[in-house]
């Protein structure tokens, strides 16, 4: 690597360690010419596949979507940073890692709803009801019946609460 100082190609690594969860690695560089020390950032590049929307257009895979549909359905949901973090993490590995040059908008949608399904069930809910754009309660309650139905038995007490709620509003409405 030059030096961003004299251009030199007459540099050294002093330090390596790894960052932002193993992510990425810092360099810490010297300068054998000029003797001036500076830091560089190694990380991966992931290619993600273009994105084929339903009318059969084409655009630049967006990671900010991806997040802000993330940040809608778990708003004042208890989940950290962390979490939701780790889940974006994993789908744009699996998207990029797909071999694929594009990627239908389908897919993503359901990848994404895989991963708010274990993340949190209301979340779930929230952002199926979205993309699969419910029209009546008969679709909400269809879906916290299968949702009910794959539910671990270690489920959040809480999850388990918000779906009975929605699926007591449900039972009122037909009384």
């Amino acid at each position: 690597m030059r030096c961003p100082f004299c251009h030199s190609e007459n540099t050294r690594v002093i330090d390596s360690r790894e960052s932002d969860e193993g992510e990425t690695v810092r360099r810490r560089r010297a300068c054998q010419d000029c003797d001036e020390r500076y830091t560089t950032y190694e990380r991966v590049e992931l290619h993600l596949p273009q994105v084929v929307k339903s009318d059969g257009k084409r655009e630049r895979f967006n990671e900010d979507k991806l997040r802000d549909g993330f940040s809608i359905a778990l708003q004042k949901r208890p989940i950290n940073a962390e979490q939701v973090e780790n889940a974006l993490q994993r789908l744009l590995r699996r998207f990029s890692f797909s071999g694929h040059d594009e990627i239908n908008s389908v897919e993503i949608g359901e990848a994404v709803m895989a991963e708010l399904r274990d993340l949190d069930e209301v979340a779930y809910v929230r952002f199926a009801s979205v993309y699969r754009k419910f029209q009546d309660l008969d679709e909400f309650n269809d879906l916290v019946q299968r949702l009910r139905e794959v539910l671990p038995d270690d489920a959040s007490e809480e999850g388990k609460a918000s779906l009975s709620l929605i699926s007591g509003a449900r039972k009122k409405e037909q009384n």
